[in-house]
């Protein structure tokens, strides 16, 4: 089978602070048979129509007034079932030990991302992965996290790993708000009875369990709590 894969990520900042005010960098991906893009994308456009919401949508936007829109987008999500899945890596970042990567934290950071996409993709599949833009210090951190991935993956195709900003896909949108409402959660910023804490709860409902780290075996929203010191 064919499949998209849409990825964002929050508070990577924490990776170069030497001052961080928060603990947990978190690195999202959205995932769907490539068959079903465009079905994905009218619904969701559907949506912006209906509560008339123009431009680029995101976690940082979440607001009272447009908290309908957000719930209904959260509402959809869940009712795709496995159709739609989340998974996430969170990364402590007081636990990094950058002499592991050579001491480039932006070689750390595409290692991370491998962690993130690799133990989701299946054998005898085709994957095409976008990635919200980034502006990396080295142009070819995509190619090689694609041949990393298919080094690693030999029954699968790594079809394409590409950049794409995230004002020209609303998947990778719609990413950026799950990606950033467990990052809210992880780093204790919400603020009580704010929106975001609302949708937080709303999410949290609707899926049936807090948003924190999941069991490995998670389909629909899987949180990867990576243990950088060992253990089980």
């Amino acid at each position: 089978m064919n499949f998209d894969v849409y990825c964002d990520e929050s508070r990577p900042d924490l990776l170069t602070s030497t001052h961080p005010n928060g603990q947990y960098v978190v690195i999202g991906s959205l995932w769907l048979e490539t068959d079903r893009r465009h079905e994905c994308k009218q619904a969701i456009h559907a949506l912006r129509d209906t509560h008339r919401v123009g431009g680029e949508f995101k976690w940082q936007k979440v607001s009272p007034s447009r908290i309908g829109f957000y719930t209904s987008l959260l509402d959809w999500f869940v009712d795709q079932g496995p159709a739609v899945r989340f998974r996430c890596i969170l990364i402590a970042q007081d636990q990094l030990d950058w002499h592991l990567h050579e001491g480039d934290r932006e070689l750390g950071f595409y290692k991370f991302y491998y962690q993130m996409l690799h133990h989701w993709v299946l054998d005898f599949n085709r994957y095409i992965i976008f990635c919200d833009y980034k502006s990396n210090r080295l142009m070819n951190r995509l190619a090689i996290l694609q041949r990393c991935l298919s080094y690693a993956n030999l029954t699968s195709r790594i079809s394409e790993v590409q950049a794409v900003r995230s004002e020209e896909s609303v998947l990778i949108q719609l990413t950026d708000v799950l990606t950033g409402a467990i990052s809210a959660k992880s780093n204790r910023s919400l603020q009580p009875n704010s929106a975001k804490s609302l949708l937080v709860r709303h999410l949290e409902k609707r899926l049936g369990h807090p948003l924190a780290a999941t069991r490995r075996d998670a389909q629909k929203f899987n949180v990867f709590a990576i243990r950088l010191g060992g253990g089980w």
